[in-house]
């Protein structure tokens, strides 16, 4: 590690206010370009531990730039990992509030919910899917917490990979049930189609997402538990939302879910 526990802490500390007061800053990399990966989880982890200890329970996972339209997007070349909190669950058809945001984006996703435990290294699709319990669609919103949305890797990372809000549901499936690289979506806003996509766009196959993240926590001495869910990763390119918006998900065979903002 390049940093100290005491800038570890204080570098937790601000993305956390900067996410409560729904307030932007500069990337954390600008003061600190020596930061390495094991800082940049470990501020991570520090967010982490503060939304625990306000009451916050884990839930579960979620891969964020799996997609080569969002690799394009956000000028970066591989995946990133972040953690999944109830307190960010929206229920099907529910409103998010865009006060308590920054410059909200959502994604269309494809969920995991896991029936066994699942840890790395050599995990593969197979061993994910042989592990899953059941797949669904799912909406992520991602509020990056640095201006304008810039930012590098490991900044990203720090900030628990832009998590803000989740919304899962609609058809739950076993995963031999529904091809999850050809099932097709339609993510659309206030009636419009805004994206297209199909399972493929996340590294080949959603559940090399979970495989990669299974590995990556196998390496920091964790697991995936039983009972985890697991967003794979946005197969579009994120779309800006504000209040007013509608938002739909149609995921072929698997049926469809909805968000408001307000």
């Amino acid at each position: 590690m390049a940093l100290s526990n005491d800038i570890i802490q204080q570098l937790a500390d601000h993305l956390y206010a900067c996410e409560m007061n729904a307030c932007d800053k500069p990337k954390i990399t600008d003061d600190h370009p020596g930061m390495d990966w094991d800082d940049a989880y470990a501020v991570q982890d520090g967010i982490l531990a503060r939304k625990l200890k306000n009451g916050a329970r884990v839930v579960g996972y979620k891969a964020g730039l799996t997609s080569h339209a969002k690799m394009q997007q956000m000028g970066v070349d591989s995946p990133v990992f972040g953690f999944l909190v109830d307190s960010g669950s929206v229920p099907e058809g529910g409103t998010v509030k865009v006060s308590e945001l920054i410059h909200p984006k959502v994604e269309p996703e494809i969920a995991f919910v896991m029936k066994r435990a699942l840890k790395g290294p050599g995990c593969n699709i197979a061993g994910v899917l042989a592990a899953t319990d059941f797949v669904m669609p799912g909406i992520e919103v991602i509020d990056s917490r640095y201006r304008d949305f810039k930012f590098d890797l490991k900044s990203v990372v720090a900030d628990n990979t832009s998590a803000a809000r989740y919304v899962v549901g609609a058809c739950a499936l076993r995963p031999e049930a529904v091809d999850l690289r050809t099932v097709g979506i339609v993510l659309e806003k206030n009636g419009q189609v805004v994206a297209l996509g199909a399972g493929a766009a996340v590294l080949g196959h959603p559940a090399a997402a979970i495989a990669m993240l299974a590995n990556h926590l196998g390496k920091r001495g964790q697991e995936i538990p039983a009972g985890a869910l697991i967003l794979s990763g946005g197969i579009t390119e994120a779309v800006a939302v504000q209040a007013g918006d509608n938002v739909c998900l149609r995921v072929q065979g698997m049926g469809s879910l909805s968000l408001r903002f307000a």
